[in-house]
């Protein structure tokens, strides 16, 4: 090209000004590369060292294509884990030197030997089935690509998991109410704490010197996000708390605390914002600095990504808007104690906070640090020992307290699920087993109730009643005179009664409209001694029916009554009392009325 270009002239370009291309000189490329996730994460895949070669390059070109723009492995944690599982595979099948060099070698032995491999080396059943379903995903996408070719043996082996009998996984079970109400209780006086720590920060000494150091190292941190261990004036601050005999061993933490949030913070505000909403740990997680929309009545949205959720990725859910005791006043107050760590660490995650030396965004929280806080507020479970937390189940402990708060009732139970998923994953757990035990135990002695609607005296029930006549109108069937009971003047065939123009089974002033054995399951009947001859009449009756009805007409008509005589009022009285009542009957028998339904 010409120094000084002449107008009209084309430019033209010589061969010294044309770049190369840059060729990489690794010849094992295709098995190192980053996988983009499609939550905009970043995973790193090495296979140059697994054998056979073409097997590692046709899983590496399925978990692209897995993880790719829809595939199924849309977060970045279930793409680290089937590239950490893929390689078993190969170590499988090195130990047992049968390494196929085509893909047409590859056999479902080699599926099935690779199951017994897991077995040998101890896995639970629950564990192997989990790598296994990774190698067979891998697998069927390497078949689908149509790159390689596999044997019809293996395709048919692909088409299913495993042949062996997979029990029934044990559901999360949730905290019990007692553990719910000390977790509660520790995250709100951690975040009061917050609060008041963020609102009015206390000075760390009196000394007017140290407190000029610090104002200014505040200066800094201000202006620069954070100050370092190595920073001058953090030396110099050090240096002169030492000389007063100050500790310096928690300096630079409690130096940022008063500006930030601090990775101590963040695990109260998990625990609290997980036990008010039920909201998932990893969909808590991964809320953003926008995650609050539409308030109104006291009320906002929370607006989540749950990944779990294929096709519905995208949720919200409505929770109570206030002070930092509710879940949309704390989230709103995170925003606030966050917004000057995002002028110096641009993230829209809502997670921001100051450890190990650096702002940092997102949770990633040790178990030990859930552990010293559990420890740190002395929290116990059920038996008094030392509580583990884990955060999973907090879900289902929210579920549980809510299950409990409406009694049961599925269609305020089910919020955000159908009833009978519900049902399944959210009521069916331990921790509310007791709360069904008592409901059935209640439900047989309401049902015990009520067929034993009709009161029974023995003889001595009667005189108490005599004795004590306040016990017996309280006890009596309301509105009658117990006395007259006791003396026979309102007596029916198999009962006294308390109420013939008051029945439960007619309008009121209407006579009684049921059959006289109807009176057995009355409550306002009243069975004495006195009746007994007359019942044992009724009995024998309802018996000599059996030989003229069929087995389905006599159960339909008496089997109720008989039940009631049998089971439930004779046993009442005592074998003694009863055969007096034989007696009686044998040498006065009782005038059966028996009304025309009886005798049909």
């Amino acid at each position: 090209m010409n120094n000084r270009p002449r107008r009209g002239r084309p430019v033209t370009f010589g061969r010294e000004f044309v770049v190369p291309l840059q060729v990489s000189a690794d010849v094992v490329s295709g098995l190192r590369f980053d996988i983009q996730t499609q939550d905009g994460g970043e995973v790193s895949l090495d296979y140059a060292h697994l054998k056979p070669r073409w097997l590692a390059l046709a899983f590496g070109r399925a978990l692209r294509r897995l993880a790719g723009l829809g595939g199924p492995l849309s977060v970045r944690s279930t793409v680290v884990v089937y590239v950490r599982t893929l390689p078993l595979f190969f170590a499988y099948m090195a130990e047992t030197e049968d390494v196929p060099d085509a893909p047409e070698l590859l056999q479902a032995g080699h599926v099935d030997g690779f199951e017994a491999w897991l077995a040998a080396k101890g896995k639970s059943t629950i564990h192997l089935l989990f790598i296994l379903t990774k190698i067979i995903v891998a697998l069927r996408e390497v078949a689908s690509e149509g790159a390689v070719t596999f044997s019809e043996q293996l395709c048919d082996r692909l088409a299913y998991v495993t042949l062996r009998p997979i029990p029934p996984s044990r559901p999360r079970d949730a905290y019990s109410p007692y553990i719910a109400r000390q977790l509660r209780d520790a995250a709100r006086a951690d975040i009061m704490g917050i609060v008041q720590r963020l609102r009015d920060p206390k000075p760390m000494n009196s000394h007017s010197g140290l407190l000029a150091m610090e104002k200014e190292i505040h200066a800094h941190i201000e202006a620069k996000g954070i100050v370092r261990h190595t920073d001058p004036k953090y030396h110099v601050l050090n240096d002169a708390r030492r000389v007063h005999g100050l500790s310096s061993e928690r300096l630079c933490h409690q130096l940022h605390e008063r500006h930030y949030l601090t990775f101590h913070d963040v695990i109260p505000l998990m625990v609290f914002l997980a036990l008010e909403t039920g909201l998932e740990p990893e969909c808590c997680k991964s809320l953003r600095v926008d995650c609050l929309r539409n308030p109104a009545n006291g009320t906002v949205e929370i607006a989540y990504v749950k990944r779990r959720a294929r096709g519905a990725e995208h949720k919200t859910l409505r929770v109570r808007d206030g002070g930092p005791r509710t879940p949309g006043g704390l989230i709103r107050h995170v925003i606030a104690w966050t917004a000057t760590a995002r002028k110096h660490r641009s993230t829209d995650c809502l997670w921001l906070y100051y450890g190990l030396g650096g702002l940092k965004s997102g949770v990633n929280h040790p178990q030990q640090r859930i552990d010293a806080w559990t420890t740190q507020h002395n929290i116990r479970n059920d038996d008094g020992r030392p509580f583990h937390l884990t955060l999973s189940r907090l879900r289902k402990t929210h579920k549980a307290l809510w299950y409990l708060k409406t009694e049961g009732h599925m269609t305020r139970f089910a919020v955000g699920h159908t009833k009978e998923v519900a049902a399944r994953h959210y009521a069916n757990v331990p921790a509310l087993l007791p709360l069904h035990e008592s409901t059935i135990a209640d439900a047989f002695t309401e049902a015990v109730t009520s067929a034993l609607s009709s009161t029974v005296l023995t003889p001595e029930q009667e005189e108490t009643w005599r004795d004590d006549p306040v016990l017996a109108s309280e006890a009596a069937p309301a509105g009658c005179d117990p006395i007259s009971l006791l003396d026979g003047k309102q007596d029916i065939w198999l009962a006294s009664c308390g109420g013939f123009f008051s029945g439960p089974y007619a309008d009121p002033g209407s006579p009684c409209s049921q059959p006289f054995w109807g009176c057995l399951e009355c409550p306002n009947a009243v069975i004495t001694a006195r009746k007994l001859p007359a019942v044992l009449s009724f009995l024998a009756f309802i018996e000599d029916q059996r030989l003229s009805l069929s087995a389905s007409h006599w159960a339909a008509k008496f089997a109720t009554a008989h039940a009631r005589i049998t089971m439930q009022i004779l046993p009442a009285f005592g074998p003694a009392t009863v055969e007096e009542a034989r007696r009686v009957l044998a040498s006065e028998p009782v005038f059966n009325y028996m009304p025309p339904e009886a005798l049909q």
